[in-house]
């Protein structure tokens, strides 16, 4: 969004990682030299509330911030998404399959692949507390051309080019 000046990102306001993300969602800002709009939600009239007063405040886009409760109402946040005419950014693939414009998040199957690693071996009688912690290592890039279209968005080429997927 090269000409937004303000950016939104939506966090769950009862979840303790939503300081965190708000946290270097700021600094993230601050390096770009945008404003940032903070709006926290964990109900679906706050989730309402939030996106009116992203379109209200100007946001250039949004980023919804990865939680279990947003993954839970995907099918509100996209179509509040287009209601408002926010570009928005989700954390997972699905979001952008469903019509959101895009996902920027792990790759599910990477991730369970390593549950499925560690279980079996939690089931040959290794202890949990002996596994070390681990990062995700490969996250996807998923653009939804159409919703892309939709909202009167020219993506760049760069873009479209490292995009994992380019739903069209």
């Amino acid at each position: 969004m090269p000409r937004a000046d303000t950016i939104a990102v939506l966090v769950n306001s009862t979840s303790p990682a939503g300081q965190t993300i708000e946290t270097e969602a700021r600094s993230a800002a601050q390096a770009l030299g945008l404003r940032l709009d903070v709006l926290g939600a964990s109900t679906e009239g706050e989730i309402d509330a939030a996106f009116a007063a992203a379109a209200q405040r100007g946001a250039g886009g949004l980023l919804v911030a990865g939680d279990a409760y947003f993954n839970s109402r995907r099918a509100q946040l996209i179509a509040l998404a287009a209601r408002y005419r926010i570009p928005a950014n989700y954390d997972r693939k699905e979001f952008a399959i469903d019509g959101g414009l895009m996902s920027y998040g792990m790759n599910n199957i990477d991730l369970y692949r390593q549950f499925g690693i560690y279980t079996g071996q939690i089931l040959k009688g290794a202890k949990p507390a002996d596994f070390p912690v681990q990062q995700p290592t490969k996250v996807e890039l998923v653009v939804n051309l159409n919703t892309a279209r939709s909202l009167g968005l020219e993506l760049p080429t760069a873009v479209l080019l490292s995009a994992d997927e380019v739903i069209e």
